[in-house]
């Protein structure tokens, strides 16, 4: 019996040995399809490098990047250059569909895959470093722009490709089409689609970190890898406009919450807003001092809720707030070639200051209608009530009023026990009271 089990053990791992060394040749796994559609933040960085762990693993035949992309941050631009250049498998970076576009950090990400291919209508280039929020001095520009040169010249050199234009694209902010790009030695390809790409790959030799390879494509099984869910999530909250509609909905949802007290679903719901917000606010080109606007037109807002100066610091903080929101994603100093240049759409602004205006005002409403009501607590709800007498008040006593005793003062005649009587006022914990009948004397006096 022992020698059948372990003779069956000693078959298993040799299947699955050779399984192994089937799945990892080189040239016999699938093609594995990615798509980076939008800011390239630290999100996209890690679906990149995950994805090569992944092909390397499979041994993939070839990782293709579907790319259209305004641009994105420098640090991950730059990680996602150094996976590519070091990536284990052969990759194609492909500009695609029709009307997408390569800008800025997308420039650096397609010129360094092993193939480089673009759809018809796409472009690429406008890589200068442009200030948005201020005029820094020539020396910032000047770092700066060298900087990216240099960067974009490296990569285009180490893939063979036009590096003269790849530091032009930096110093000049040109653009490029697909059929321009071909011809001046840019990209590699101008395909029509997947299909049309894989058809040119194919047959092609490529030399990259994982030496030379000749791409055999023709049968190959093509597989997308689109990001998990928890990554399509931060990825679509990352755009600047959503990013901002986050921030506006906890700032409603806050004032909400203090307009009415007591931890219910608007201040569990404005935490959520904030943090979600914050954490899209991570993977774009913030301008810190728009961050400090909002927060100070938040502030004047809530100090505004919880005191009778509503519509003073009501009006100053959604001045600041929109002024807030014109500058957040405006940056001061001179920023990367690699990043978008991204804002907040002007109409989404005025809608947002519009609705902090109304809820404004619906509060400030219901606070005057409030001041006009009878008091709904304490002692002063029970004026205009009437109640029985349950000692003798000269001029004071102990009366019951709605089911409560309470020490009562008279402020007319004296009041036997037993005799039904009803308040007019409060004087600290006392209650001032007359005869019922008193009262309604009283009171056709003075409608006489």
């Amino acid at each position: 019996m022992l020698r059948r089990i372990s003779a069956l053990v000693l078959l298993v791992v040799i299947l699955l040995w050779s399984s192994v060394g089937v799945w990892a040749q080189p040239g016999g796994g699938p093609v594995l399809v990615l798509e980076v559609d939008g800011v390239i933040n630290p999100l996209t960085a890690r679906y990149l490098d995950r994805s090569l762990q992944l092909a390397e693993q499979r041994g993939a035949r070839l990782v293709v990047v579907m790319l259209d992309t305004p641009g994105g941050l420098d640090g991950s631009m730059r990680e996602m250059v150094q996976s590519l250049l070091g990536a284990p498998v052969p990759t194609a970076v492909y500009v695609a569909p029709s009307g997408a576009r390569a800008a800025s950090a997308g420039m650096f990400i397609t010129l360094a895959g092993d193939i480089a291919a673009m759809a018809p209508a796409t472009n690429i280039g406008a890589a200068s470093p442009v200030a948005l929020g201020g005029e820094p001095g020539d020396t910032e520009i000047a770092k700066a722009t060298s900087d990216a040169a240099a960067l974009a010249r490296s990569i285009a050199e180490t893939r063979g490709r036009n590096a003269d234009w790849a530091e032009q694209a930096v110093l000049e902010s040109v653009s490029l089409t697909a059929s321009e790009a071909l011809d001046q030695g840019v990209i590699d390809i101008v395909a029509d689609d997947l299909d049309a790409l894989l058809r040119q790959i194919d047959g092609r030799t490529v030399t990259g970190a994982f030496g030379e390879r000749e791409l055999q494509i023709a049968g190959a099984t093509v597989d997308r890898m689109p990001m998990n869910l928890g990554e399509q999530f931060i990825h679509v909250i990352s755009n600047p406009n959503i990013a901002y509609i986050l921030l506006s909905l906890g700032t409603l949802l806050l004032l909400a919450e203090l307009a009415e007290p007591g931890l219910g679903l608007a201040g569990a719901g404005s935490v959520i807003c904030f943090v979600i917000a914050f954490m899209a606010l991570g993977s774009l080109p913030v301008n810190w001092a728009g961050i400090a606007l909002l927060a100070l037109g938040v502030a004047l807002l809530v100090v505004g809720l919880l005191t009778d100066t509503e519509v003073v610091l009501g009006i100053g903080g959604l001045a600041a707030f929109v002024l807030g929101s014109l500058l957040l994603f405006s940056p001061f100093q001179v920023p990367s070639p690699a990043a978008p240049a991204v804002r907040v759409n002007p109409w989404l602004i005025g809608g947002v200051a519009a609705v902090i205006a109304a809820f404004t005002l619906i509060v400030l409403a219901a606070i005057v209608r409030a001041s006009r009501l009878p008091p709904q607590s304490g002692a002063q709800r029970l004026v205009g009530l009437e109640g029985i007498a349950l000692s003798d008040i000269d001029p004071s006593g102990q009366v019951r009023v709605d089911l409560e005793t309470w020490s009562a003062v008279s402020v007319a005649d004296g009041i036997q026990r037993g005799e039904r009587v009803k308040v007019v006022g409060v004087s600290g914990v006392r209650l001032q009271v007359v005869p019922a009948e008193t009262e309604r004397v009283w009171e056709a006096a003075e409608e006489t």
